[in-house]
Parts: structure tokens; sequence; C-alpha cells
């Protein structure tokens, strides 16, 4: 496996890869790893010829930076976990790598036909601007066939599929496929995250509320006279009985469109909730 740090270097390796006619894989992700990011570099593996991953803590979509600070970083042991289930590459850039310091200070402007009005994007002005910039960057560099996401980031990955469409229309990425990997969970229910890392023992205790409450609603969903608009303050009202836990939304919303429904066919239910200081996003599917 080899550690890529600059822009040149990744694109000299792409240009090898394409001139075997290799087929390559791509899993971006902002390190510290854990199993869920293990699932998408395997299946990376298993269906290319070659697996690249970036580990890069993008700046640009961070509104917070005390959040952006505290943001765990850990690249020798995220290379040890990568090499040992298989990846080829791992692409580490600095942000000055990345970025020119107009890109760095500037917004990404892209029309997210909505996409970003809602749920993370009302509560992080400019998120998805960053992850938009990052994530075509990464396409540009690499020339992936396949990219590889994690439902759990279920907004950012239907703006990803949204960002595709519209620049395969004009053949900027060639065929690429994006592939959605089902989010994965502790024993215990609780959805693999980085941020996990920032939790001290009660707290991860405390978090799994957040699960249980989202798999009980599955259940109050199929009740006699269930409404959306019940299931959902059910929700908020459950998991903020909690000690420790504050909801800051609990969204139902159409898995394709992800505005707000009233049935519960194709709907999704998106959270994010406050353990403490550490902000955790989780979802479910109702159909």
């Amino acid at each position: 496996m080899q550690i890529i740090t600059t822009k040149s270097e990744l694109q000299a390796a792409v240009k090898a890869c394409k001139i075997a006619n290799k087929t390559i894989g791509l899993v971006p992700t902002m390190g510290a790893l854990h199993a869920g990011h293990a699932s998408l570099v395997r299946r990376a593996v298993n269906e290319n010829n070659v697996c690249f991953v970036s580990v890069f803590v993008n700046p640009t979509q961070f509104n917070n930076k005390e959040d952006l600070a505290k943001y765990p970083r850990n690249i020798q042991r995220d290379a040890e976990l990568l090499e040992s289930i298989g990846a080829d590459f791992i692409f580490a850039p600095t942000p000055e790598e990345m970025y020119s310091e107009e890109e760095m200070n500037s917004t990404f402007a892209f029309d997210f036909a909505g996409l970003d009005q809602v749920m993370e994007g009302k509560m992080r002005p400019g998120h998805f601007n960053g992850v938009v910039q990052v994530v075509s960057r990464l396409f540009y560099l690499v020339q992936p066939d396949k990219a590889y996401f994690g439902e759990k980031d279920f907004q950012q990955l239907a703006i990803i599929h949204h960002m595709v469409e519209r620049s395969s229309m004009a053949g900027t990425f060639g065929n690429l496929q994006i592939i959605d990997c089902p989010i994965v969970r502790e024993e215990s229910g609780l959805a693999l995250s980085s941020r996990n890392e920032r939790l001290s023992k009660q707290e991860k205790e405390t978090a799994l509320a957040i699960s249980k409450t989202l798999f009980a609603s599955l259940e109050w969903a199929k009740e006699a006279g269930a409404t959306v608009a019940h299931v959902q303050q059910r929700v908020i009202d459950t998991i903020n009985a909690v000690e420790g836990l504050e909801v800051e939304y609990y969204d139902i919303v159409d898995q394709s469109t992800l505005l707000p429904t009233d049935s519960f066919n194709h709907a999704i239910g998106c959270v994010t909730v406050y353990c403490g200081p550490v902000r955790l996003i989780d979802n479910i599917k109702y159909n």
C-alpha cells in the first residue's frame, strides 16, 4: 500500500492504473476510520482492481471551527487498518495541497435543487457546498469507476447522487457509479461514527437511546391511526426524555426528494442529537 500526499503523485498513480486498464474504486473519508469505513473499503477492494481511499479532514465543510479542531485524526492507525483490508493507495493531502487560498476562503457554488435547504443544510449553512467541493475534486483527481458512501449520511448521499447525475449529463465523470452502503452499527445498535471517539463511556451508553428509539418508531408507525406527525413528535419526546440527550431535529421525509411527507411509504426518518457536546446523526427507513 502506498500513501500519497500530493495531487501530482495521485494523478501519476491514477494514470498508471488507467494505462493498465484497471478499474478504480474510491472511498472518500475524513479519517478516524472504524468498521463502517472498513465495510466500504472491503467492497471497493472486492469490486475493483484498485482501491483508493482519501483521508482528508475537509475544512470547507465545517461551519464550526471548534468542531474542525476537535475532529479526531490518527493517520497511522488509519493506514494500518487500510493496509490490513487490502487498500492500494491512501490519498492524505494537506488543505493547502487540496485547495488554493481563494478556494479555502470562498463558497463553492452549486445548484442543489433544494436538497441543501432541509435538515443538515438548514442547521449547517454552507456545509454541503464544502462536501460537493471536496467530493467533486476527488472525482476529478481519481477518476473512479465506482465511489462508495455510507447511508448514515443520507442527505449527503442524496446530494452526491444529484451532483453526479447533473455532471454525468455533461460527461464530466464518465460512467461513474455511486454505491450506497448500509449503515454499520455496533452490536448495541449505535451507528458507527468517527465522532463516537469523542464520547465518554457514559455518553456512549446514553447515546444508545437514539437507535433504540428509531427502531421502536418502526412499530409505532404500524399502530392503528398512526400519523407521520405523531411518530415524529414521539421520537423527539422519547429521546429528549433521556438525560444527556437533546434532539436538534427529527424529520420524516421522502427518500428521493428529502421533502416532508405525510406517508410512511418510501419515507426515511433523519435525526441529529447532541449527546453532551457531541453531535450525532442517524436515520431509519420506514419502507
